[in-house]
This record gives structure tokens, sequence and C-alpha cells, in this order.
């Protein structure tokens, strides 16, 4: 008879984390593992979560806090008000949180202070800017986490400059790409691209960073840039609530060879980019994205978090006034191979992976330490 294993909570608040956890969740299912997710409605519109669920096929959440947008502190406020209520009704084994979101830190907050041990996925990356409230979240959550799943090997190392024990840090490669791998058969451009009336080729943007759309001015330099990249090739931009506002303000609106549009769901957006001459981002999974798909990536943003898509992939860090001449020159160069092999473990199976080590450290066996290089039994799987 399977010895019964404690709960696992998956919290998860934000687009991203639903395409971390599928993998995750879909693994620990075949071990027999019971959990339960936890939706705190940071993305509250039901493009940006409810079709999520349904196209990476996760559960109905236990509970869904619905604490909607507003500014970090009372976003993270009603947060650890939520979770500590659901933590404590739930009284699980372990909590797993995803990336970098305000969910993720009030959920390791929550946990730290209830003595409720934890586990991080997508441990260890780092942009060294603390001015980016993602990076404030990724180094306390790293912190404090009992199990870390770094998803590249750069990431192992930052975690040792840090400090964190070695024992709790596990390389399992990167679960967003286990998603992306999974929803590959069914990524067909046509369908999109024809019901948006895009031409053949045209360009994907999205824009949602902080650093972009909060200041006014910073708002009108990249509407302009983009604009201006919209004369060399039809632009259309599926928006993300955060900061419509201000970037329609700004300019960015429907118009000659600019589209704008409501977000998309998991495999129609993963269609449109497949289809894509060239995606303009701020994004951090849409690097990883566009790197596993080929197709050429501009980032508006002075640094990534995610150099990995840079010295493996098809990545560019650009400014905006860089990003109009960066477009010509990628959309001259055409389609885009990434260098060598995709990075290591990009091979669909890392939440197994992750899903192993959580069902071992629940039944108490040893673990052995992470390897800061790529040992065999990584490259096996």
């Amino acid at each position: 008879m399977r010895e019964r294993l404690p709960l696992v909570l998956h919290v998860l608040g934000a687009r991203p984390n639903f395409v971390k956890a599928a993998p995750v969740v879909r693994g620990l299912t075949e071990l027999g593992v019971p959990q339960g997710i936890i939706h705190t409605g940071q993305h509250y519109d039901a493009l940006m979560s409810d079709v999520f669920f349904a196209d990476l096929g996760l559960p109905e959440p236990l509970a869904n806090l619905a604490v909607g947008s507003g500014t970090h502190a009372k976003q993270t406020a009603a947060l650890l008000v939520g979770l500590e209520q659901v933590v404590q009704e739930h009284d699980p084994g372990l909590v797993v949180v995803y990336g970098d979101v305000n969910s993720t830190l009030a959920a390791i907050l929550v946990c730290a202070k209830l003595g409720v041990p934890t586990a991080h996925v997508e441990a260890g990356l780092r942009s060294f800017d603390r001015g980016m409230p993602e990076e404030v979240n990724r180094v306390v959550t790293d912190a404090l986490a009992d199990l870390l799943f770094a998803t590249s090997p750069e990431a192992l190392s930052h975690l040792a400059r840090e400090g964190v024990d070695p024992a709790k840090v596990h390389l399992v490669g990167n679960p967003m790409i286990d998603s992306l791998t999974a929803a590959l058969p069914l990524l067909d451009p046509e369908p999109v691209r024809l019901r948006l009336r895009m031409p053949e080729r045209y360009a994907v943007g999205t824009l949602h960073r902080p650093a972009n759309v909060d200041d006014p001015d910073a708002a009108r330099e990249l509407v302009e840039a983009v604009t201006e990249v919209s004369r060399r090739i039809p632009v259309v931009v599926p928006l993300h609530p955060r900061g419509r506002e201000r970037l329609a303000a700004a300019g960015l609106v429907t118009g000659e060879n600019l589209t704008v549009i409501d977000p998309l769901g998991y495999v129609e957006f993963l269609s449109l980019v497949r289809g894509a001459s060239l995606v303009v981002t701020d994004s951090g999974g849409v690097q990883e994205e566009t790197t596993m798909l080929g197709v050429p990536c501009l980032t508006l943003r002075a640094n990534t978090e995610r150099p990995i898509t840079i010295t493996h992939g098809t990545n560019r860090l650009v400014t905006p006034a860089q990003l109009p001449a960066a477009a010509e020159k990628a959309l001259a160069d055409g389609a885009v191979t990434p260098s060598g092999d995709l990075p290591p473990l990009w091979d669909g199976a890392a939440g197994p992976r992750v899903a192993r080590v959580i069902a071992a450290w629940l039944r108490g066996d040893s673990l052995s330490p992470a390897a800061h290089t790529l040992s065999a039994s990584y490259k096996k799987g």
C-alpha cells in the first residue's frame, strides 16, 4: 500500500506562474502526491488566468483570493492576510511558489512566519537591479525557501554567493519549456493571424514592466519606438491590463500598422509568437519562449535575469532609442536558429525532476546537494 504523503499547495498569482506550475502538478499527480492550487487572483482578468487553467490542464483551485491589482504595498498586504488564512486552513506539508511576483513573496513570508516548509521553482535568477520589484521578490524568496529549484547553471553560482545552503538547491531545468514543448503540436499561427487580420509577416509586442510604463515620459518614448517599428512591419500588441491606460495615453492605440488587442490565452499567444518575424517585449518568460521557438526577440530592458536567452538563444537587450534600428537588422537577418544546443535541461522533463525531489523530500529521503556543473544524472533527467 502506497504511503500517504502530506498535502502540497501551489500558490499561483500571475500567468507565468500557471505555465511553470502545470508540469510540476502533472509530475506530482503521477507520483500520487496529494496537492491543491491556491489562486491569489493577482492576475484577475479571465484572459490572464481562467483561460490559462483550461489551456494548461490545471485543476480547479482550492481557493481564489481575488486580490486584484493595487500598489505593491496594498496588494502584498491583501495577499499576506488571505494566504495566512488559507495556509492555516489546509495545513500543507509543503507550499510551492513560482517565479518572482508579489504572490510569491507573500506566500514565502506567510509560510516562514507559520513554520510551513516551502519550495521555490525558478530559484537563483538575478538581474542585479534592485530597482525591479521582481528582483527584491527573488532575493527574499530564495533566502527563506527550504527547497530551491534552479532552471539554469548560472543560478547555482548566484545562490552560492548569497550563502544559500547547497543541500537545498537542485538544478532541474525550465518547467516553462516543458509547457511549451507539450503545446508545440497545437501552435498553429494561421487561425489567430487570420482572425486578427495580420499579414504573413508581422511582429508581436508585449509591454508591462513598471520601468517602461509607470513613468509617462518612459511610456511615451517606448510607444514612439514601437510606432517607428510598425512603419517597417505590422505590429500586434496583446496588451497586459497593467499600464494599459498609460500606454494608451502615450499613443499606443490601434492605427494603420499597429493593432492593440486584449490579452490572449496561452495557446493562442504562443501560436502568434511562433509565426512572428520579430518579438518586442519586456517580459521574462517571452525571452525564453522565443529562444525555444527560434524567433528573433528584442527585449526593452537594461538587464535580464535570463542571460541564457542571449548566450544560447535569440534574445538581445535594447533601449527604446535602439529599437527601430535593431528591429530593422533583425528583420533583415530573418529567422534565427539558436546558437548551438538549447540551454541545458531544456528537454521537457523539468516538471518530473521537480516532482521527484519533492516526493523524496516529503518521504524524508536523503537528498544529495546539487552539483555546480551538469552531471550525468542531470543530463539523463
